[in-house]
């Protein structure tokens, strides 16, 4: 449970077109999450609209360490982003920190409001009893 949880809206998203497709922000977040190491336990994105025309998507990668969510305006330039990690066998805040920052980076919000939220904040005595 010790670990933490960052959420972002993300506004005028300079990369309106990548907001659109599940399979290209499940791709997105699988490779973020294995390029910081953090291990995936498995995924599932749902698209909105028609194949025709889709009209932004949800998803979620469920992780050893806990999970990464995202969810898609492609009309009003939108995404909010949650990534919780806990830190139970190892620290992996540098980890969350590093891959969130590069989701932000991928969709080059116009305006950004994030929060960091500690959880759990057990001390190692109490993980290893």
């Amino acid at each position: 449970m010790n670990g933490i949880h960052l959420i972002a809206e993300l506004y005028e998203c300079a990369a309106v077109p990548s907001l659109i497709r599940a399979e290209a922000l499940n791709t997105l977040c699988q490779s973020i999450c294995v390029e910081h190491g953090l291990e995936i336990v498995g995924s599932c994105f749902h698209q909105f609209g028609t194949a025709a025309q889709p009209a932004g998507a949800t998803g979620a990668v469920v992780l050893a360490e806990s999970h990464l969510a995202i969810h898609t305006w492609p009309e009003l330039g939108s995404v909010t982003l949650d990534l919780y990690v806990c830190n139970f066998s190892r620290n992996n805040e540098a980890r969350a920190h590093t891959a969130f920052a590069d989701l932000i980076a991928h969709f080059a919000p116009g305006r950004l409001e994030q929060r960091e939220i500690t959880r759990g904040a057990l001390s190692m005595a109490q993980t290893t009893a």
